[in-house]
């Protein structure tokens, strides 16, 4: 089996999307070229980070345009510097 695994201070995101035909209200149909992407991703693989703030399995908030895309085995995936990830998403109780 073949896994990614970042080095040099880089982290791995799973960008993978499910493909649906968006469309419009009045039918018409949106094309992938036309759809924002989303800056929301899943760490997947990291490399050696002392301190890090965030741990794989986490869901992050990145740097539009950042990183380099890549396709591995069938999936999408995000690889960026550790500095360009902005936030980790947590899961907070109301109050």
């Amino acid at each position: 089996m073949n896994e990614l695994q970042p080095v040099n201070q880089n982290v791995l995101l799973d960008i993978t999307e499910e493909e649906k035909v968006q469309t419009t209200a009045s039918g018409i149909i949106i094309p992938e070229s036309a759809k924002t992407k989303k800056n929301i991703a899943k760490v997947i693989a990291m490399s050696s980070i002392e301190n890090s703030e965030v741990a794989v399995g986490d869901t992050v908030l990145y740097k539009e345009f950042s990183g380099t895309e890549t396709e591995f085995e069938g999936k999408k995936y995000l690889l960026l510097p550790y500095a360009d990830i902005l936030a980790k998403v947590v899961e907070t109780d109301e109050i």
